[in-house]
């Protein structure tokens, strides 16, 4: 090989080590933007307060109990189980990696032990106690958490066990995991303030929570940290400060530190903003029309206030009805299932909407159909007068991040 052609191959490979060094550089800073995904809604309306990188594909690890835990929940409000039912421990929950509870093949927990085990110690073996409880094998179970996430609205999440344990096709984002904490807040209230457990105790053995928000952060009071090498360091979370509530997601930190730093800086600055703009009228828009907290019936002096502060039509363009008030979301949901029915056969875009609206120190949870033309909504609305029961049309604010129907 002569000189020349020997200048030219030297040539040629600095050409290309350089532009491999440029690849490799924004291939780093591409890394680097998006190795932490983070996502903060208002976890009254579903407003997506601020977010980044949160429809990144990334290992839920731990996250990956709170789906566990929220098919536990539906169970006991279903009466499938009880709290004081004995589950069996398989050879199969006794071998899961730490960190777990330390059980032993052949033993029995309650469903309450097993629950308190993966709120506060995140026990994995619980989690496969539980999943093989209600559904027969952990591979079935986590069949059940994939098809439930998609009934929330979680479409990028696939779930291969119950603990989070690694699973490189088990995957979500850090949206799908805010939908499934306002899911479980909502959905479950009567179960949610177990979250907020700093400690419990089991055989004698008192066992401390890896939440350390729950004692940092004011009003902060669940849910779920996790934690892989794959992964990095994740939590969901919410706080409640002044009848505001966030709910935050941060995935894929390096140190629990940063984690925890980051995610009450989002909640700290989602709180402050709600105070300021004072948020909570999305769902407080008609605060001064009396609702029966048990029932479904609107006083009609009430509709008539409802109607007058409605917003014109030519801003909002989809409406709906609100056809009663109740305590408990469950009873809200399955009432406006039924009306839905009556009022809206064709159903097509035609949804229900279970607005949770703080009421004091408590949660009275609102049933609407949402989705009609203006007059279309007033037409279903006179059907249900005529039929004796009472409704309001109003219109219908678009949020960022909805639940799904069925639950």
């Amino acid at each position: 090989m002569n000189k020349q052609l020997i200048k030219k191959a030297i040539s040629r490979i600095r050409i290309n080590v350089y532009a491999c060094a440029i690849a490799l550089a924004l291939s780093l800073s591409g890394t680097a933007q998006a190795s932490v995904s983070s996502i903060l809604i208002d976890a009254q309306t579903g407003e997506v307060l601020s977010s980044s990188a949160a429809d990144t594909l990334r290992y839920p690890a731990s996250l990956t109990k709170l789906m566990t835990l929220y098919i536990t929940f539906d169970a006991l409000e279903k009466g499938i189980i009880k709290m004081d039912d004995m589950l069996p421990v398989s050879r199969h929950a006794a071998n899961m990696a730490p960190s777990k509870l330390g059980l032993r093949a052949g033993e029995k927990i309650k469903v309450r032990d097993a629950v308190m085990a993966l709120v506060v110690k995140s026990a994995n073996d619980c989690a496969s106690v539980l999943a093989e409880g209600l559904g027969y094998t952990e591979k079935n179970f986590a069949q059940t958490m994939t098809k439930v996430a998609r009934e929330l609205g979680m479409s990028n999440t696939t779930f291969y066990n119950a603990s989070g344990l690694p699973n490189k096709n088990q995957k979500t984002t850090a949206r799908d995991m805010a939908m499934l904490g306002a899911a479980m807040y909502h959905h479950f209230p009567q179960y949610y303030k177990l979250f907020s457990a700093k400690k419990f105790t089991y055989k004698g053995r008192t066992i401390y929570t890896h939440n350390h928000l729950l004692k940092t952060f004011q009003g902060a009071d669940g849910m779920k940290t996790g934690f892989t090498n794959a992964a990095g360091y994740n939590i969901v979370t919410s706080a409640e400060r002044n009848g505001n509530r966030v709910i935050a997601v941060t995935m894929g930190h390096n140190t629990a530190k940063l984690r925890d730093k980051k995610v009450a800086d989002l909640m700290n600055q989602g709180l402050k903003k709600l105070a300021l703009n004072n948020k909570v009228n999305n769902s407080n828009m008609y605060a001064s029309i009396e609702q029966p907290l048990h029932g479904s019936v609107l006083e009609d002096n009430s509709v008539k206030t409802a109607q007058n502060a409605q917003p014109s039509a030519e801003i909002i363009e989809t409406w709906g009805i609100q056809i009663g008030a109740f305590s408990n979301y469950a009873k809200a949901r399955n009432y406006a299932l039924n009306i839905k029915k009556e009022v809206a056969r064709k159903d097509a875009g035609k949804t229900v909407n279970i607005e949770p609206y703080q009421k004091g120190a408590a949660i009275v949870y609102r049933s609407k159909i949402i989705g009609f033309e203006k007059n279309e909504a007033k037409t279903a609305c006179s059907k249900l007068k005529k039929s004796n029961k009472s409704c309001i049309v109003v219109a219908a604010n678009k949020t960022e991040l909805t639940l799904a129907n069925k639950f």
